[in-house]
């Protein structure tokens, strides 16, 4: 199956290498997406992140020992295996921008979506939304907070997508042809190293654009060849190794 093409296609690169796991990219995007912070966070299976920061290891005994972090939003695949087997269309890939939408009235919680996705990038919303005492106050007024028993993830802050295009109508520019930083996501916006930057991977105005062509620069679990919008770029060859499932003497790309 062929990926859909679009003239604009947004892509996050992420260095692995300038990443320290701080989790500022996790803090922000549940801040800007309203996500409720849930009584007991040590249970898992109900805790709700649309971005997980993961641990990676060499392996290897001290002193050649080495660990690496992930920040792993959705994907927003080209190939999305989550759209295919949704019954009631509530998630979809068709807006100019190649963003996996995810409409959460249509959304009957039947979660073959979440069976499907090969990234556990989606989550089912247990509780129903509740914050502390005063929290309320400061919600993100353009994203909508959701009820129990639907399937949430990642947009890419598509609210700021929205808000970019208007501020280019209302400056006279193409909404359609955004500068690099008009529109930027959350995550991006909070990394204190410069480790995730965002932008149309096919604008070569764009920093992406270059990082996404690196050698260095590979997608996670590629060859399931769901065409991953999320690119991760490391200098070290254990790291790259661990995003795919290579052979153990097969060569790494890059």
């Amino acid at each position: 199956m062929e990926a859909k093409e679009f003239k604009v296609r947004w892509v996050m690169a992420i260095d692995i290498d300038k990443c320290t796991g701080c989790g500022a990219c996790m803090v922000a995007c549940q801040a800007e997406n309203n996500l409720a912070p849930v009584e007991d966070a040590s249970f898992k299976l109900r805790v709700m992140n649309w971005l997980v920061v993961y641990e990676l290891s060499n392996k290897q005994p001290f002193p050649d020992h080495d660990i690496a972090y992930l920040p792993r939003p959705c994907m927003q695949c080209g190939n999305p295996p989550c759209v295919s087997v949704c019954p009631v269309i509530a998630t979809d890939k068709n807006e100019e921008g190649g963003i996996v939408s995810q409409v959460t009235p249509r959304c009957i919680g039947c979660r073959y979506c979440m069976a499907a996705c090969p990234y556990h990038a989606r989550y089912f919303n247990w509780f129903d939304p509740s914050w502390p005492e005063g929290m309320e106050k400061v919600l993100t007024p353009d994203v909508s907070v959701r009820p129990r028993g639907v399937v949430e993830k990642c947009t890419f802050c598509h609210h700021r997508f929205m808000q970019a295009k208007d501020k280019a109508i209302v400056e006279g520019r193409d909404p359609e042809a955004l500068n690099d930083g008009d529109y930027v996501t959350s995550c991006a916006e909070a990394c204190p190293n410069g480790a995730i930057v965002f932008g149309d991977v096919n604008n070569p105005d764009h920093a992406v654009y270059e990082l996404a062509r690196s050698q260095y620069a590979c997608r996670l679990l590629e060859r399931l060849h769901a065409d991953p919008q999320v690119y991760y770029i490391s200098r070290r060859e254990w790291v790259r190794r661990q995003l795919d499932n290579y052979l153990e003497n097969e060569q790494v790309k890059g």
